[in-house]
């Protein structure tokens, strides 16, 4: 998997329709998960840093 933007992964989310989209973050090197919340703004869960 390619590490994208948040901004790429919110694209690629609303281009599959989907209501959630994992992804590897490029700035963090971690996966992340973009999802849209039931306000219709965009919430992200991430990993804690060990």
């Amino acid at each position: 998997m390619n590490p994208m933007t948040v901004e790429e992964a919110a694209f690629q989310m609303q281009l599959l329709g989907h209501s959630f989209f994992m992804f590897m973050n490029a700035e963090s090197h971690e996966y992340s998960l973009l999802y849209r919340r039931d306000d219709g703004d965009l919430g992200m869960i991430q990993p804690e840093p060990y």
